[in-house]
């Protein structure tokens, strides 16, 4: 698929179809309240695929007695999504964990078309249901070159935009890094949407455009009530 097509296909086609509701398994909801869907590693497993180039691996692994999603890209972008609504009026709060051991140089900037490429993504998208134009991602990242705080729209499709939540090799490596975002501000902000749901959250590893390999591990991802 070229380049340019991929990403909007990672956001109009992994909720264009298949939203209709199923029933409830035990991740689709917290255990108390102020709590939405929570995703152990063994969970995000079981999302749907959807590969642009080649295929990202996935498997479920174990770090120092803790489980996580391993994935290792080798000139490849396939990702994991789930599609379901959340409540962004009552879990608004999405948190997860994540660790490298190292991220790659940067060949080119990531604002580029040629630098589009994450060691760890996570994302959470806006459906916009017949009209495609109309769906909406924020893409928190984990950066090359961009610093903490820096956003940007994707290269390919300003549908979608950049967050780069953590940035550069780790000071440690391999140590866990938990994140939180205020998933509701985040569309405010960079898409002008007070929305009261997001559609689906998927998760990449992907380096297809520099040509060579990362590895990362996703723990937990979790929403939650803002307390």
């Amino acid at each position: 698929m070229p380049q340019s097509r991929r990403l909007v296909s990672s956001l109009a086609g992994l909720v264009a179809v298949g939203l209709a509701a199923t029933s409830a398994s035990a991740q689709d909801q917290g255990s108390g309240p102020g709590e939405g869907p929570v995703f152990a590693p063994a969970d995000i497993l079981r999302w749907e695929t959807e590969a642009f180039v080649d295929e990202t691996a996935y498997r479920l692994d174990t770090v120092a007695g803790r489980p996580a999603v391993r994935a290792d890209c080798d000139a490849s972008a396939s990702g994991l999504y789930w599609r379901k609504p959340v409540d962004l009026t009552k879990t608004p709060i999405l948190e997860w964990s994540w660790r490298v051991e190292a991220v790659p140089d940067p060949a080119a900037s990531e604002r580029t078309k040629a630098g589009d490429d994450y060691v760890a993504r996570l994302y959470v998208i806006h459906d916009g249901g017949l009209l495609p134009w109309r769906t909406r991602a924020v893409n928190y990242v984990w950066a090359a070159g961009e610093p903490v705080g820096a956003d940007w729209p994707n290269a390919y499709a300003g549908q979608a935009h950049m967050v780069a939540v953590a940035s550069g090799p780790p000071a440690t490596p391999g140590v866990w890094v938990t994140q939180r975002r205020d998933v509701r501000a985040d569309f405010r902000r960079f898409h002008d949407l007070d929305l009261e749901t997001i559609d689906a959250v998927a998760l990449m590893t992907d380096c297809d455009d520099r040509g060579d390999t990362a590895r990362a591990w996703f723990g937990t991802v979790r929403f939650q009530g803002d307390r």
